[in-house]
C-alpha cells in the first residue's frame, strides 16, 4: 500500500512517462548506425558535458552518498577531489587519441597493440562491469521507491528495466544524451532543495545543524595515515584516481560521447564540464548526509522510525515473520552505518511538501533510467563493433547492423534487469558498486596503461602481466571470504583492488618488455 500521498504518486507517473516518451521521440533520429551510437557527432559541449556529470550523478550518488555520510563520515568524498587531476590527464592524451583513432570502439587499439586477446579480454571486463553498474544503480533506485511507496522491489526492477530499455532502443544515444541533461538539472535542483529544508528546519538552526555533526566527525575526511587497510584519504584518492583513469580512458560510455561532441574542442569542453561539475554537487550530496544526521538526532522520533522500518525490511529479506517483538529488538541493534540509505527516502516522504516528494522521487529513478540507458547503449556498441563485426561479420551492412544494436540492448537490459534482482540483498549499494567495478576495471585499466605508455611490452608482456594480475584482483577480491588460512588472505582494503590490480599487469608487463627488449 503506498506509502505516499495520491498527488505524488501522480507526479511520479506523469514525470517519468514524460521521460520515457522524451526519448522514443528521438527514434526518428536514430535510425542508422552512427545516429545511434554517437549522434552524427553533431552535439553540442554543454549537453555531452551534462551527460557525463550525470553519468556520475546516478541514484547511487543520491542514495549512498548521503548515507555514507550519514553512517560515517566524507572520506568518500575524495574520490571526487582526484576527477580534476585525471580530467587534465584526459583532454591531453584521451581525447585527442579517441578522436583521430576514426573508430567508435574504446577496444580496437588494444588489437592492433596486443592482438585480438587484448580486445577481447577489455571488452569481455566490459560488458560484466557494465552488468554490475546497471545492477546496482537499479537496487538503488528500487531501495528509495520500495522504502517510500512500500512496492515490491522486484517489480520496480522489472518496470524500471523495461522502460529505460524501451526507450534507449528506440532513441540511441542522442536520447541517452538528452534526458541525461533533463535529469541532472531536476536533480540537482532538488538536492538544492532538501539541503535549504534541513538547514532551515533545524530546531536550533544552521549553527546546530553543523556543530553536531561536526562533533560526530561527520565532515572528516577520514585518517590521513598511509594504511592501504582501511578507508583513508589516501586509499580513496589513489581508488578515485584509478576508477577515473578507466572511466575516461578506456571507457566505451565516455569514448562515445568523445566521438558523440561536434568536434574535439567541444569533446575536451565536455569533459572539464562534467569533472568540474561534479565535486560541488557530489559536496552537497555529502553535506545532506551530514545535515540528516543532526536533523534525525534532533527529531529522536523520525530517528524511531527509520530504525523500525529498516528493521521489517530486514525480517523479511529473512522469510520470518515480522512481529513486534523482533522489530523491537532488531531496531535497538542497528547502527547509524545500517540505516544510512533509508534515512534520505524516508526524509523525502515525510519532510518535503507534498508534490515536491513525487517530483524528486521521479527524478531519483529518472537519473537511474538515464545512466542505466548510457550503459545498454554503449554495451550494445561494444556487441556490435567489437564481437559481431569482428568475429561473426565484418562486413556487415546498415540494416543488419541496426538490428545487431537493438537485439543487444533489449538483451542487456534483461541481464543488467537480472543482476539488479540479485543484488536486493546487499547492505550498501555504494559499496556493492566499488567492489564489483574494481574487480572488473582493474585489469582493463593495466592492459590500457601499458600499451600507451610502454613501446617495450609487446604480446607476450602483455599476456603475462595480464595474467598475473588477474590473479592478484581474484585473490584480493575473494580471499577475505575464503577458507583461507588469515595470514594468506588480502590485507588491503576493497578500494586497493583496482590499484594494486592494474599496477601490477602494468610492472609486470612492462618489466617483461624491458627483458625481452635487451635479450632481442
Amino acid at each position: 500500500m503506498s506509502r505516499l500521498p495520491a498527488i505524488d504518486i501522480v507526479v511520479l507517473v506523469v514525470y517519468l512517462a514524460s521521460m520515457v516518451a522524451f526519448g522514443c521521440w528521438f527514434a526518428r533520429k536514430s535510425r542508422g548506425v552512427r545516429a545511434f551510437t554517437t549522434a552524427g557527432g553533431a552535439l553540442p559541449a554543454w549537453a555531452v558535458g551534462l551527460s557525463i556529470f550525470g553519468t556520475y550523478l546516478s541514484s547511487n550518488t543520491f542514495l549512498g552518498v548521503p548515507g555514507k555520510a550519514f553512517g560515517g563520515n566524507w572520506a568518500a568524498f575524495v574520490f571526487s577531489l582526484s576527477l580534476p587531476i585525471v580530467a587534465l590527464v584526459a583532454v591531453r592524451y584521451f581525447v585527442p587519441f579517441y578522436r583521430r583513432s576514426g573508430s567508435i570502439s574504446a577496444y580496437e587499439h588494444l588489437e592492433k597493440r596486443f592482438g585480438g586477446w587484448a580486445r577481447t579480454y577489455a571488452v569481455i571486463g566490459y560488458l560484466l562491469m557494465q552488468v554490475a553498474r546497471v545492477g546496482s544503480i537499479m537496487l538503488g533506485m528500487a531501495l528509495v521507491l520500495h522504502a517510500l511507496t512500500g512496492w515490491s522491489m522486484a517489480a520496480i526492477i522489472l518496470i524500471t528495466g523495461a522502460s529505460v530499455t524501451l526507450y534507449t532502443l528506440l532513441g540511441g544515444i542522442e536520447a541517452v544524451i538528452w534526458t541525461d541533461v533533463i535529469q541532472s538539472i531536476v536533480l540537482t535542483a532538488g538536492a538544492l532543495g532538501i539541503a535549504l529544508l534541513l538547514i532551515f528546519g533545524m530546531p536550533g538552526g544552521p549553527g546546530e545543524l553543523v556543530s553536531f555533526a561536526a562533533k560526530e566527525n561527520k565532515f572528516s575526511l577520514g585518517g590521513f595515515s598511509p594504511d592501504p587497510t582501511v578507508e583513508t584519504f589516501w586509499v580513496v584518492l589513489l581508488y578515485g584516481m584509478f576508477i577515473n583513469l578507466g572511466n575516461f580512458g578506456i571507457d566505451q560510455n565516455y569514448v562515445q560521447r568523445y566521438h558523440a561532441a561536434r568536434s574535439e574542442r567541444a569533446a575536451v569542453r565536455s569533459v572539464w564540464l562534467g569533472a568540474i561539475l561534479y565535486i560541488p554537487i557530489s559536496a552537497l550530496f555529502f553535506f545532506i548526509g551530514s545535515s540528516l544526521f543532526s536533523y534525525y538526532h534532533a527529531h529522536p522520533k523520525m530517528l524511531a522510525e527509520v530504525r523500525t522500518q529498516v528493521a521489517t525490511q530486514e525480517i523479511e529479506r529473512r522469510g520470518d515473520e515480522p512481529t513486534a517483538e523482533k522489530i523491537t529488538q532488531r531496531a535497538a541493534l542497528l547502527s547509524d552505518r545500517d540505516i544510512g540509505d533509508s534515512v534520505l527516502p524516508h526524509f523525502i516522504a515525510h519532510g518535503l511538501p507534498t508534490g515536491l516528494a513525487g517530483l524528486l522521487i521521479a527524478a531519483v529513478v529518472a537519473a537511474a533510467m538515464s545512466s542505466i540507458d548510457t550503459s545498454l547503449n554503449s554495451s550494445a556498441t561494444v556487441i556490435l563493433s567489437d564481437i559481431y563485426r569482428r568475429y561473426v561479420r565484418p562486413s556487415a551492412g546498415e540494416a543488419v547492423s541496426m538490428r545487431v544494436l537493438r537485439v543487444s540492448t533489449v538483451l542487456f537490459g534483461a541481464v543488467g534487469t537480472g543482476a539488479a534482482l540479485a543484488l536486493i540483498d546487499e547492505d550498501s549499494v555504494l559499496d556493492a558498486w566499488w567492489r564489483l567495478q574494481g574487480i572488473f576495471a582493474g585489469g582493463m585499466l593495466g592492459l590500457f596503461l601499458l600499451g600507451l605508455i610502454s613501446r617495450r611490452a609487446g604480446n607476450a608482456a602483455a599476456a603475462t602481466g595480464v595474467v598475473v594480475g588477474v590473479l592478484v584482483i581474484v585473490w584480493m577480491a575473494f580471499s577475505p571470504q575464503s577458507a583461507l588460512p588469515e595470514s594468506l588472505q588480502s590485507p588491503f582494503h576493497s578500494h586497493m583492488i583496482i590499484v594494486v590490480g592494474s599496477l601490477t599487469i602494468f610492472l609486470v608487463g612492462l618489466a617483461i618488455g624491458r627483458i625481452r627488449g635487451r635479450n632481442v
